[in-house]
Formats: structure tokens, C-alpha cells, sequence
């Protein structure tokens, strides 16, 4: 997958997450939490979607590499480079 690709899928979870969310506006190296209405347990719904459909393991020491949009995308860019 491409960056491009993977941004979108992350964005497109949000969304599905959080029907409000305006994931337009999303400045991509501020945390996540900050620029939405995210609480904990829409973060582990994030982490479980993208285990569920590219069966990728993510550890919980790393959820923080998860914080913003680009730090996601450079994260999962290693993971998702076969799909």
C-alpha cells in the first residue's frame, strides 16, 4: 500500500468510527485525540479494524507511534507494504 492509501484507510476507520468526525480538516502531525472526539476505547477500535482486515499484530507498547496521522502512516507503512 501506498502512504496515500493506507492515510485513507486510517481516515476511512475514523469514520466509521465516529460518524462526526470531520476527518477533512485533520492537521496530520497533531495527535489524533486532540483534533477529534476520540476516547480510549475508539483508539483500541482503530487498533482492531486494522488488525482485523490486514492482519497485522500492533503491540501496545507501540499504540503511541499510533498518536497522529502521519505518525500512523509511518508506522503502518513497513506493515502493509505486501497488501
Amino acid at each position: 500500500m501506498t502512504r496515500d492509501e493506507i492515510n485513507a484507510v486510517i481516515l476511512e476507520i475514523i469514520a466509521d468510527i465516529d460518524e462526526d468526525a470531520e476527518t477533512t480538516d485533520i492537521n496530520a502531525d497533531e495527535p489524533l485525540r486532540d483534533q477529534l472526539d476520540l476516547d480510549s476505547m475508539d483508539f483500541l477500535d482503530i487498533v482492531m479494524e486494522l488488525r482485523k482486515r490486514y492482519k497485522i499484530q500492533i503491540p501496545e507498547e507501540d499504540y503511541p507511534q499510533l498518536a497522529s496521522l502521519s505518525s500512523c502512516v509511518n508506522y503502518l507503512e513497513s506493515k502493509l507494504k505486501d497488501f
